[in-house]
């Protein structure tokens, strides 16, 4: 391990990670940082939530009389973010059930199977519709409906022909596409997408994707510049030209959008490395090591209720997690529309939360024992009318102090810390052959095995490769440490190109991006950040370093200090401060959405097709420009991570929405993925799970 002599950016960032010191009350500066600026406004994405309910209630509708529903588990998270069981009753569903193997209890005439186009799915259907015609209804000849998401395939169909079934049941499609997970963040909620496209050749999701986006440019207008990096992302913007050109009335009188002023589409392939880093966000630390699902946490009942007793405290155990008691979970919705302090929060630095949160208890603290110099009915009634919102903003901060709290052994962890300083060795091109041992270190201690194959996997692609005498070893080491049937992941690694010999097959020189993209910045105040790789504590991840390429160049070509308090100068474009007296009321206009010039080496060295591509109206009366308006107004830039993104790239966009006027940032994505749920989908057995 590199000692902080050697390498003091990265054992820095690594101690950020101890429990903060104890907050000052002398002032709250720390609460008025770019960090904590609310963005400005973009577009009201809420209709397209409108739309995915509309639809499936059609669907359901166009299906007369009593039914039994029964879903794909893995659609019950994104169902549950553009509907509600009771509307569902409403549409009279009588009974829901799993999709799985075995037979079913019915008694309505109507079944409807709502799922994704998968084969599998489709034998287990087969076989219930055989096993109720063996078994006939009392209510008579039952009537059979797939609903399938987003679209029906004809492999499906051949399916469920092979099987004998095609003739008894009727398939329709229900289009669940983009979902809200909150106002700036859209997501398709698919699983795999990365693995699928990359691992598997498929390029089924790239089609769903496309249909998605068109969608959107049907609600908001026609996207006037579509920019990307990654082979992917070329054949997504070239089937986003197709629908247009040859849609027919369907998507032919698509008018360019005044609001939105391009997309930006980033193909996984061209950014491995940035999941393979720990997440250093709060929302990003709690996905790491708590997990989050369809924008849902599984914790402790007593977190939320008041009334069920707190679990013990957890106390680290040795090289593993701490360990916890068993006790009551329950499912909670992590959204900051409903939850003011975690919207405030989520984008933090971990090593700042702590503190934050402390003056929220503070100030609750103080509002409450105001009640005491109340004199007057009038000021009693005013404090009445205000009770409800501190209660809730009270039960607010139980909820995250409590995670925190669960949080903060886990960054105590000599692995954790460890393993932390090892990674942002990697990234800063510190030693890799110490990092290396540190690897091997943490093998030998059975730490995860996910935690012990990102950080090889991140040394790969930062050094060129390793060596084959040492990487032969640690395959060896890693397969007898956590078993053979990790062989399969190897393999798969290899053919994608993340755990390879040096010389790697492919020349992808990590060095020369780290100084192209700035990838590296010191002197990082997490509290009060001036740049995008606070995320990292220091680490500004490359996905995000290509949307600055084409909204912030100056962000990267002339690096703003790193003093002072206020927003960016507008000589610096964004992501500098100006003089320590600015106003944040003043921040710069954002730049207008331009092209890659200047910016071809690093594209070249990433490899991959570059898109730059201007839209026409079908009217033929304008092509697509980007220009940012003079007034009040604020446009939209839409990013599309194609493969799925981190919680710390979408915290990272909305940084940049906030420290520049004008410009919003729209995340949208295939998925939320982090780097253990990413290998794990290249572990799998390649399912051939969507079909074109």
């Amino acid at each position: 391990m590199a000692s902080s002599t050697s390498a003091p950016g990265p054992s820095r960032l690594a101690q950020t990670h101890q429990p903060p010191p104890a907050p000052s009350t002398s002032g709250d500066s720390e609460l008025t940082v770019p960090n904590a600026l609310p963005a400005e406004k973009g577009i009201d994405v809420s209709v397209l939530k409108e739309l995915a309910k509309s639809e499936l209630i059609g669907s359901l509708n166009d299906i007369q009389g009593a039914k039994t529903l029964i879903l794909d588990p893995a659609l019950a998270g994104p169902l549950g973010l553009v509907t509600e069981v009771a509307l569902l009753k409403h549409q009279a569903v009588d009974k829901m059930f799993w999709l799985e193997p075995g037979a079913l209890n019915i008694n309505t005439r109507n079944v409807v199977w709502l799922c994704r186009p998968k084969m599998e799915f489709m034998r287990i259907i087969a076989d219930q519709i055989r096993s109720q015609q063996n078994n006939p209804s009392a209510a008579g000849p039952l009537v059979y409906t797939i609903l399938l998401v987003p679209r029906a395939t004809e492999l499906c169909r051949k399916v469920l022909e092979d099987q004998g079934v095609m003739g008894d049941v009727t398939i329709s499609e229900f289009k669940l596409e983009f979902i809200p997970m909150e106002e700036d963040l859209l997501s398709l909620e698919m699983e795999g997408v990365a693995r699928d496209i990359h691992l598997n050749g498929d390029d089924t999701p790239i089609y769903y994707s496309s249909l998605a986006l068109m969608t959107f440019q049907r609600a908001f207008g026609l996207f006037p510049r579509v920019l990307g990096k990654g082979d992917s992302a070329k054949k997504l913007a070239d089937l986003l030209q197709r629908h247009h050109t040859s849609g027919g009335s369907q998507y032919g009188d698509i008018e360019l959008s005044d609001q939105v002023d391009g997309l930006i589409i980033l193909d996984r392939s061209v950014d491995w490395a940035t999941p393979m880093c720990t997440q250093l966000t709060y929302e990003g630390m709690l996905d790491e090591f708590v997990g989050i699902k369809n924008s849902h946490i599984e914790i402790d009942a007593a977190l939320i209720d008041a009334n069920v007793s707190a679990p013990p405290a957890p106390s680290p155990s040795g090289a593993g997690l701490p360990s916890t008691p068993i006790t009551k979970k329950k499912k909670h919705h992590l959204t900051s529309s409903k939850d003011r302090l975690f919207g405030d929060i989520r984008d933090s630095n971990f090593a700042v939360v702590g503190s934050k949160l402390s003056k929220v208890a503070r100030r609750l603290e103080g509002d409450y024992g105001g009640v005491k110099n109340l004199k007057s009915v009038s000021q009693m009634k005013e404090f009445v009318g205000k009770l409800g919102g501190l209660q809730s903003e009270q039960q607010s901060l139980r909820l995250h102090t409590g995670l925190t709290e669960l949080l903060m052994p886990i960054t105590k962890l000599e692995t954790f810390n460890r393993n932390l300083e090892a990674q942002q060795n990697l990234v800063a091109g510190y030693d890799p052959t110490s990092q290396l041992n540190t690897i091997e270190d943490l093998l030998n201690q059975e730490v995860d095995w996910q935690t012990v194959m990102r950080t090889a996997i991140l040394m790969s692609l930062t050094s060129g490769g390793i060596k084959p005498k040492p990487l032969e070893s640690f395959k060896r080491d890693f397969l007898q440490t956590y078993g053979y049937h990790h062989l399969p992941l190897l393999i798969a690694l290899q053919d994608l190109g993340l755990l390879v010999k040096s010389p790697p097959p492919m020349n992808l020189p990590f060095s020369n991006l780290r100084r192209g993209l700035r990838l590296i910045v010191d002197d990082i105040d997490d509290s009060n950040p001036n740049d995008i790789s606070y995320v990292y504590s220091g680490y500004a991840p490359i996905s995000i370093r290509l949307v600055q390429c084409l909204t912030q160049k100056n962000a990267i070509l002339s690096p703003a200090p790193t003093s002072g308090t206020g927003a960016a100068g507008e000589e610096d474009g964004v992501g500098g401060r100006g003089k320590s007296s600015g106003s944040r009321s003043e921040k710069p206009r954002a730049y207008p959405l331009s092209g890659w010039k200047g910016f071809e080496d690093v594209l070249s060295v990433l490899g991959g097709a570059t898109v730059d591509i201007r839209q026409r109206a079908s009217t033929g009366t304008g092509v697509g420009s980007s220009v940012v308006p003079e007034d009040n107004r604020t446009i939209t830039t839409v990013v599309f991570f194609l493969g799925g993104c981190t919680y710390t790239e979408i915290a990272a966009l909305r940084w940049m929405s906030r420290v520049a006027k004008g410009r919003k940032f729209l995340v949208a994505t295939t998925g939320i993925i982090n780097g253990n749920n990413l290998i794990e989908s290249f572990g799998d057995d390649p399912p051939i799970a969507l079909i074109h």
